[in-house]
């Protein structure tokens, strides 16, 4: 968890650095609204981009390769990017961190997914993404300190080199016994597995016998993730993260620029925005906290009920304090959902063999949305004012919520060959 978290947490570091690297760079003049705007674009396009490449070298090449080589993308782009002699360069290495960011999240919780055990499988990818969303109000908090001192290139220095120092220590990460079996390497797996038995056996008691797994099904080829089993985890995964993805981006960052728009100086002030994304580790816990106790299906719909709740009532609150806490209660419900369903959900839907081309595709699709959301979010409140904004978004979480009820299947407490051997010999390539 360690290995895996620290190199997550400063992925999310890198996603939201933008927030206070840019007011610097536009402040200093060395960069326009126009740039810094392109800034955010190739942000997204990179981490979709890499979100999708990542799954099929991870099921081709392995988990650890494919998550140290992100790690170093990232880690070298945000070092040289702290050396950017203009603001086009540091848009181009944007676009490589960006690969490396949106293909660290798909392989990150799917290399956890295969070592933790069922019982508390939740409780530990929830974790990880604690880690990542920390990154928030670390990088807010880091900003204000840093920038006025050192300027904002020593943002992307102290991100880069955290990376890479985690690259160095992670070298001791394990390769996934169960994509090692996937693969026909079964001696490497049962040398890892022997050895965390031993491990195991030293540290605490004798292991009881492993239960019997069902027989390994084979489903290499691109085909089986249009199968009758596949097909509607393909569905749901990708609704679910275009939903998440626009939530985020829809009441969390749009709606206090809209905010200010109104009168309410309050949405612009630090105070406010450091209040509200305290709200987001909290939700992440409150999730991890969940996921095996209660389920991922009710846990999700439980959630989104309270997201529409919430978010019914956040846009039309008058107050400033009043404001300010529906604010960072409307956050938590959103982050109980990026953590259920980035970091727990969609890695337990598919098979070993094609866990993260899977994940990644339905990632892709999530990312993507992030680039269509700016413009409908702008032009239904054009049109409609707020509540335009939030019936759209709740139009969204109604359809999540049906979809999970019709077509999710549930995980907890189940081990991830029980869910894998759902997949009928039908679907073999």
């Amino acid at each position: 968890m360690w290995l895996i978290g620290i190199g997550m947490f400063f992925d999310g570091f890198d996603i939201y650095v933008a927030a206070t690297v840019l007011g610097a760079t536009l402040h200093s003049g060395f960069s326009t609204m126009h740039q810094n705007a392109e800034f955010i674009s190739v942000t997204f396009v990179g981490m979709m981009l890499g979100a999708f490449l990542t799954g099929f070298l991870g099921d081709r090449y392995g988990r650890r390769f494919t998550y140290q080589a992100n790690l170093a993308i990232f880690g070298i782009a945000s070092i040289a990017a702290a050396f950017a002699p203009s603001m086009r360069i540091l848009i181009l290495l944007r676009f490589v961190m960006g690969i490396g960011l949106g293909a660290e999240n798909v392989v990150g919780y799917a290399t956890m997914t295969e070592f933790v055990p069922p019982q508390t499988r939740g409780k530990w990818l929830g974790w990880i993404s604690v880690f990542v969303v920390s990154g928030s109000p670390v990088t807010a908090l880091l900003g204000t300190l840093i920038i006025p001192r050192f300027g904002w290139r020593a943002m992307f220095a102290l991100g880069g080199l955290g990376a890479m120092v985690v690259w160095y220590l992670r070298k001791a990460l394990p390769e996934s016994p169960r994509w090692l079996e996937s693969v026909g390497r079964t001696e490497e797996a049962d040398a890892i597995l022997s050895a965390a038995e031993r491990e195991a056996s030293r540290d605490h008691t004798l292991l009881p016998p492993p239960a019997p797994s069902p027989p390994f099904v084979h489903t290499r080829g691109l085909g089986s993730l249009l199968g009758p089993v596949l097909l509607p985890r393909m569905i749901v995964g990708a609704i679910t993260l275009i939903v998440v993805n626009t939530l985020v981006f829809g009441f969390v960052t749009w709606l206090p620029t809209f905010f200010v728009r109104e009168g309410f100086s309050i949405a612009s002030s630090l105070g406010y925005s450091l209040v509200i994304s305290l709200g987001a580790p909290l939700g992440s816990a409150l999730g991890a906290l969940t996921a095996d106790s209660w389920g991922r299906k009710p846990s999700i719909v439980g959630a989104s009920v309270l997201t529409i709740v919430i978010g019914s009532i956040y846009p039309f609150t008058k107050h400033p304090a009043a404001l300010q806490m529906a604010g960072f209660l409307l956050m938590i419900p959103i982050y109980v959902l990026v953590t259920l369903l980035f970091a727990v959900y969609i890695p337990e839907l598919f098979p070993t063999e094609v866990r993260m081309r899977a994940s990644g595709i339905c990632n892709t699709f999530g990312r993507g949305a992030t680039i269509l959301t700016p413009f409908i979010v702008v032009a239904l409140f054009r049109s409609y004012g707020v509540g335009g904004v939030v019936g759209f978004l709740i139009g969204l979480l109604v359809v999540q919520i049906l979809v999970v009820l019709l077509f999710g299947v549930e995980p907890k407490r189940r081990r991830l060959e029980e869910i894998d051997s759902e997949v009928p010999v039908s679907v073999q390539s």
